[in-house]
């Protein structure tokens, strides 16, 4: 019986004539890469071109790194370190940077060199989208998704954390200082020295402490970050803590393309009009309409949306009232006011008044009220 043999390979002695062209599809997007930069006058989107040295090592052509830039964003390669790779083994990048590679640090460096050209790039692409008629422009969707920094808890400080760590190192010296006076009437060098450092120590951090404070009290800012200064103790989800950032995107219903995105640092009930705004401007559309969820519920950047001719689409947050169980631990119901609820209260629009469950009419007396914690603002009472 005749065996089938496996299928055989070309050895790799043997030479052949091919080319990288041959080797890439046509219809591969590093094509698109290619001729979208090719077509690109660096000079106007503000990049740092890079110019021809008449001296030295011949330095690598700008377009050549935002290629590799747009194509790892296409493929998920974020790492310069990672792209720095791809470069030497990758049969796409070598067709598409004919065959250079860059070391890491210089693809990192055009990235940290042209944060600015980089956005105009991308709105510049989302023109091209409209041109295209890739962007339908009447249903845009918003959302955010929190990315946790190298920044830890530790090193991220508010004016209260920094008062705690003041006061204790203020107790903890004077309780030192009084050791120092009882180790002086036993005239023992060896704990007094040992003593002396620690003190030493609370001093240096003491100094840390207060500049922190100091850069606190020059700013706006509610807290500081040491390791990633654009850093914040956002709340991801519960009671959950992390220092993150939050970055944000508005998404085109027509092909689920992203035309607008930045990165910040607060919690999404702020977020909302930036975003909103950045991406009317992006797709230079006169109005639409914005779909986001009850995390945005934020009466002041709504009523800032509706301004700029943008219908806001989103879930109201549920109304949490302490009485509705207001129950003992023996299980007896007591003070319940469920039927006094704020749902259960009547707004009348043309007269500006609340009608409460017995039939009274509530108004206002003209004064406000500062509302304080995360649904700060001010309100008519």
């Amino acid at each position: 019986m005749l065996k089938m043999k496996h299928q055989q390979g070309i050895p790799r002695e043997q030479l052949q004539m091919l080319s990288f062209e041959s080797m890439i599809d046509k219809d591969n997007p590093v094509r698109f890469v290619d001729s979208f930069v090719e077509h690109l006058d660096l000079s106007k989107l503000n990049f740092q071109v890079q110019v021809q040295k008449k001296e030295g090592r011949p330095s690598f052509e700008s377009k050549l790194f935002l290629k590799i830039y747009l194509y790892g964003y296409l493929n998920g390669l974020r790492s310069s370190r990672r792209l720095e790779k791809e470069c030497t083994r990758n049969i796409e990048l070598h067709w598409l940077l004919h065959s250079l590679t860059p070391n890491y640090h210089s693809i990192s460096d055009f990235r940290k060199n042209n944060p600015e050209a980089l956005r105009n790039t991308f709105k510049l692409f989302v023109g091209f989208l409209k041109d295209a008629e890739l962007i339908g422009g009447s249903t845009i969707a918003i959302d955010g998704t929190k990315s946790r920094a190298s920044n830890s808890k530790k090193n991220n400080y508010n004016p209260k954390k920094i008062e705690r760590h003041l006061k204790y190192i203020e107790e903890k010296t004077e309780e030192y200082m009084a050791l120092l006076d009882e180790n002086d009437k036993q005239e023992s060098e060896i704990d007094i020295k040992h003593i002396q450092d620690k003190i030493n120590r609370l001093a240096t951090s003491k100094i840390h402490y207060e500049q922190l404070q100091t850069h606190l009290n020059q700013t706006t800012e509610p807290q500081v970050s040491t390791t990633d200064p654009d850093a914040r103790a956002l709340l991801i989800h519960g009671q959950v803590v992390e220092v993150s950032y939050n970055m944000q995107a508005a998404v085109d219903d027509k092909h689920n393309l992203v035309i607008a995105t930045h990165t910040i640092n607060r919690n999404d009930r702020n977020a909302l009009t930036a975003i909103a705004l950045e991406a009317k401007q992006n797709i230079e559309a006169e109005s639409f309409t914005v779909l986001v969820d009850k995390g945005y519920h934020n009466g002041r950047q709504i009523q800032q949306v509706t301004d700029a001719n943008i219908t806001t689409i989103v879930a109201s947050p549920e109304v949490v009232n302490s009485n509705e169980k207001a129950c003992s631990d023996d299980g007896v119901q007591r003070g319940t006011t469920k039927e006094y609820m704020v749902t259960q209260f009547a707004y009348n629009h043309d007269a500006d008044t609340y009608t409460c469950p017995q039939g009274e009419t509530l108004t206002t007396k003209g004064t406000w009220h500062e509302k304080k914690g995360w649904q700060k603002g001010t309100i008519p009472i």
